[in-house]
């Protein structure tokens, strides 16, 4: 058994370091040798238990000690934990292996993680606060505990029913093989009927395809997803038709903004600015046919200098016209990516510390901790909402008759 702990004499000399401005946790905190007991007398009392257990078949009895060093919220502990004659006790509290202790520990660490701090940076904060560091395999040991979190969270059952979905992918540099390659990370963003947004899953591949979003679509439909009012895209060739193949009567809009980026890049600066004016008299118009009007001035204008900045505004109008049949609240959130590009910011700042990560597991593991952090700003509703729900209710009403609607 571990010697008698002199608690008076504890906490005599814990009052006399506060006193004197000693830390509580830390390398040579006060609280070390309490928790050294608390976890001795642990290991103790496992053994006792362990022992009864096994004495009489095996005639086991204590065969010693051995110290382990553990890192944990109150600095380095040197631990003597007890041996058994057969082998065969394994403790539970302190497992052969691990070197890490606490779940405070952990989530410490997990919480840097999250919101973008390298593992050299944590490791600096650990020696900082705690009088140690912990190696790149030990904090990834501990990142990885969220592993079997995110699988669930990423199969979850979703809702029946969504009124806007928006579809874009985000590039990453990933570790493969031992050279540096490309990653799409794909971002779903679904609308709910309570006007609250949710990330519907984390895809990655090698690269953005119609094909490949087909198996994200065919994924969301496994999950329950049974139908989407409307999605809003990039330009992907092919996105619209992998999309009605899921879900047929799903209207489709090209994402505006991503449409006059394309466009701006093929006209000089000098008159970027009167080009971008007359294109806004074309999204902005009151309705469709005004609209195709005034791209007609468009083309007439600019299109013979530039074609490659009108011409696909003509090619793809069927994509990106479907807004004008939805009255301006609707509108407003629709033509346009915006929310999935703000969620892409979002991940940005955690992830602009790394050149290159070390798998795509390691990827998924970062945006899977960015996303529970963000769900957390998300569970106001959309703004506007009511007014935007009573026209989705009204055009969609036999749709949305067939789900809940709280």
């Amino acid at each position: 058994m571990t010697d008698q702990f002199d608690f008076e004499a504890f906490k005599q000399a814990a009052i006399k370091g506060l006193y004197e401005g000693k830390p509580l946790t830390g390398e040579n905190g006060l609280f070390a040798p309490l928790l050294k007991h608390f976890l001795e007398s642990a290991l103790e009392g496992e053994m006792d238990s362990h022992l009864a257990q096994t004495r009489q078949v095996e005639q086991n009895r204590r065969n010693g000690k051995t110290t382990k060093r553990v890192k944990s919220s109150a600095g380095l502990l040197d631990l003597q934990t007890p041996r058994d004659r057969t082998g065969s006790y394994q403790p539970q509290l302190v497992p052969k292996r691990q070197v890490v202790l606490t779940p405070q520990l952990e989530q410490k660490v997990l919480s840097l993680y999250s919101v973008g701090n390298s593992y050299a940076d944590i490791s600096q904060h650990l020696q900082e606060m705690y009088g140690y560091a912990l190696s790149d395999s030990e904090l990834t040991a501990i990142t990885d505990k969220v592993i079997p979190a995110m699988r669930e969270w990423q199969n979850r059952p979703l809702e029946s029913l969504y009124t806007l979905v928006w579809l874009d992918g985000i590039y990453y540099k990933v570790r493969h093989e031992g050279r540096v390659v490309s990653r799409v990370l794909y971002s779903v963003i679904g609308l709910n009927l309570s006007g609250k947004k949710q990330v519907l899953g984390i895809y990655t591949a090698e690269t953005e395809s119609a094909k490949f979003w087909l198996s994200v679509l065919t994924d969301l439909k496994q999950r329950g997803v049974e139908d989407l009012l409307i999605t809003c895209v990039d330009g992907l060739k092919g996105f619209d038709v992998a999309i009605n193949n899921v879900y047929p009567a799903a209207t489709v809009q090209l994402c505006i903004v991503h449409q006059l980026r394309n466009s701006f890049r093929f006209v000089p600066d000098k008159l970027l600015k009167d080009f971008a004016k007359d294109l806004k008299t074309v999204y902005q118009a009151p309705d469709r046919e005004q609209a195709m009007e005034n791209l007609l001035l468009v083309q007439e204008r600019w299109g013979g200098m530039y074609p490659k900045a009108v011409q696909p505004w003509l090619d793809k109008w069927e994509l990106l016209s479907p807004f004008f049949d939805y009255p301006p609240a609707i509108r407003k959130v629709m033509y346009t990516t915006n929310t999935v590009e703000g969620y892409h910011r979002q991940l940005r700042k955690v992830t602009k510390t790394k050149g290159a990560f070390s798998s795509d597991v390691a990827l998924q593991k970062l945006v899977y901790l960015t996303v529970q952090n963000l769900q957390i700003k998300w569970e106001t509703t959309t703004y506007n909402w009511k007014e935007v729900v009573n026209q989705f209710s009204i055009i969609f009403e036999e749709r949305i008759k067939q789900h809940r609607f709280d």
